[in-house]
């Protein structure tokens, strides 16, 4: 069944995708299987801007799924591309690497140490995990396999054929790219970032044009591999074809209807591929609206090959924290596989689901993701009690599960706040963990931690991978002798009301309570005093007796939500810092 009933004013953007691309299949082709597509290149770290690549149509693929409809959704490893350059901030490799450029990537060494035979499976396997982890379902075509094996030779063969249409194509729109060929040796960032989020990255690629004519064809070298080649002769009769190579010298004459290694030039290789899988729907990189763009050009050249181009919007860069746009030629961008370290799955695909594809948006790998995971917990809450509105619902249901049914989930999902701030006090000493989330409702205790993994376990890796040294929080040993000796009548007071109720109020809610109502209290009005029923000074005193708390727990002016810190410190430890 579909999430959102079809077209109706509560549909979401994934459903309205859905209704054009069934549409669109039954008018290109009527009774066979949708197909959508997205293109990776494992050219190194595959980062969560390359995601939206793939979440964007496995989100329609799947509604349409849901309404009963056959779907392929075809993930096109650009794995035969060439090696462009030696990225930063990858472990196992140094300059040497430097010595494969223009090979393809399947013939590029992995880093050091790693389990995989080249460079393309090696970031292939990561995003592959994470695919299964996040319940995309996909077709993977590795274009390695495609190329050698002859799998595309007709398309090859009609495309040299037919090399005057394309490069009559091309030919518009060079002029309008020549400026850009000054830069073709050392490209600036942010065309290399562009190059990135264009999925194969493939921008600014030769596209086939030489001295010796056009040629949409570039043969890897038989001797070095790389593809600084340029195509001389070729011969339609024979299908002959002679290159030379500008990097080792090397020169020979194959026949292209029996040699397999080399591939169509991108602008070309990207459209044949639509006309061959029959692409009804694929998504594509900002940087496509502009003239000349691959994506643009391909609409032009699919035609040659009997296609037509895909639907598929345009999508927006994704940022992380306080980063504008990311980019894979850039090292240590994070992946993937960096973000489900740190939050479950079902987050991740609702920060790709409640954004229209042209909508930017950041995914949180600091204190941020706290307040993300509050307001996921905040939707949760909405939709178990049906308070929550439509494409809200929709873009909750698209998150927990898939066609095929529910992702795993958390069993108690406890505020991640809460999480992060025990596992960061008790360093992940499971039995103190356990103690301490069990107080947080003493009426309904955990049993085991099982019961809040795997969210638990990703707050763990959160707080010791991505909150700084500084930032974390250490209990005091012993008391603060001199602060508590320079306590006026007032704050020792502060703390005598505190430590009298502890036991009475050892809880979460009972602690929260109890905190909010002691600057209350001694100001004379009731504990459980409403904010509307309160002068300003109160949360003026509220915010001062905090402060002290935390100085006198953790020797710093903030820290975890007291309730919490103060249920993981424990009774017996906060009475010895405290008393007075």
């Amino acid at each position: 069944m579909p999430i959102v009933a079809q077209s109706t004013e509560t549909t979401d953007w994934v459903s309205r995708f859905a209704d054009e691309v069934i549409a669109e299949s039954e008018r290109r082709a009527p009774g066979k299987p949708v197909v959508v597509a997205s293109g990776l290149s494992p050219s190194g770290p595959i980062h969560l801007g390359n995601l939206r690549e793939v979440m964007t149509p496995h989100l329609v693929a799947d509604e349409i799924r849901r309404r009963g409809h056959t779907v392929r959704h075809l993930i096109s490893w650009d794995d035969y591309d060439r090696y462009r350059k030696v990225p930063a901030g990858v472990p196992g490799i140094d300059e040497s690497w430097a010595e494969h450029i223009g090979k393809p990537l399947t013939s590029v060494p992995a880093p050091k140490d790693s389990e995989y035979p080249n460079w393309a499976e090696h970031f292939k396997a990561a995003m592959t995990e994470a695919l299964a982890e996040l319940g995309v379902e996909y077709d993977g075509i590795s274009q390695t396999e495609q190329y050698t094996t002859g799998a595309y030779r007709e398309q090859v063969l009609f495309a040299m054929k037919h090399r005057g249409d394309i490069d009559a194509v091309l030919e518009q729109y060079r002029t309008k790219k020549a400026p850009a060929k000054k830069q073709q040796g050392q490209k600036p960032v942010d065309e290399a970032e562009l190059e990135a989020a264009e999925g194969s990255g493939a921008a600014a690629e030769d596209d086939g044009s030489s001295t010796s004519g056009y040629f949409p064809y570039k043969p890897y070298c038989g001797r070095c591999e790389k593809d600084l080649t340029t195509v001389t002769a070729y011969d339609d009769d024979t299908t002959e074809l002679t290159y030379t190579c500008s990097s080792c010298g090397f020169s020979e004459t194959v026949r292209l209807s029996e040699f397999n290694r080399g591939k169509l030039v991108w602008k070309v290789d990207w459209p044949m591929r639509w006309a061959h899988e029959g692409v009804i729907f694929e998504p594509s990189g900002v940087d496509h609206s502009s003239p000349g763009s691959s994506f643009q050009v391909g609409g032009q050249i699919v035609g040659i090959f009997g296609g037509e181009q895909p639907i598929g919007p345009m999508y927006a860069f994704v940022g992380i924290s306080g980063m504008a746009k990311m980019s894979s030629s850039k090292g240590g961008v994070p992946t993937a596989a960096d973000a489900l370290q740190i939050m479950e799955p079902q987050l991740l695909r609702w920060l790709y689901v409640r954004r229209r594809p042209n909508q930017s948006f950041k995914i949180a790998f600091d204190q941020e993701i706290q307040r993300l995971y509050d307001e996921w917990d905040k939707l949760a809450g909405k939709v178990a009690d049906g308070s929550v509105l439509p494409a809200d619902a929709a873009a909750y249901a698209r998150a927990v599960g898939t066609a095929a049914g529910e992702l795993p989930r958390t069993p108690r999902p406890m505020a991640y706040r809460t999480l992060a701030s025990v596992a960061d006090i008790t360093a992940g000493a499971e039995d103190q963990t356990l103690r301490i989330l069990s107080e947080l409702d003493p009426q309904n205790p955990l049993g085991s931690l099982d019961e809040v993994r795997p969210r638990l376990d990703k707050a763990e890796t959160w707080i010791n991978t991505q909150v700084p040294a500084e930032e974390r929080t250490v209990v005091r040993d012993e008391p603060d002798a001199a602060l508590l000796a320079s306590l006026d009548d007032g704050g020792r007071e502060s703390l005598r009301l505190l430590l009298e109720g502890l036991e009475k109020n050892w809880s979460l809610d009972g602690l929260t309570h109890l905190v909010y109502g002691v600057p209350k209290v001694q100001a004379g009005f009731p504990a459980d005093a409403t904010a509307k029923e309160l002068p300003p000074e109160i949360k003026v005193a509220q915010r001062t007796f905090f402060a002290l708390l935390y100085h006198l727990l953790v020797g710093r002016d903030t820290g975890p939500r007291l309730p919490t810190l103060l249920l993981a410190v424990g009774q017996d430890r906060v009475r010895k810092l405290l008393a007075v």
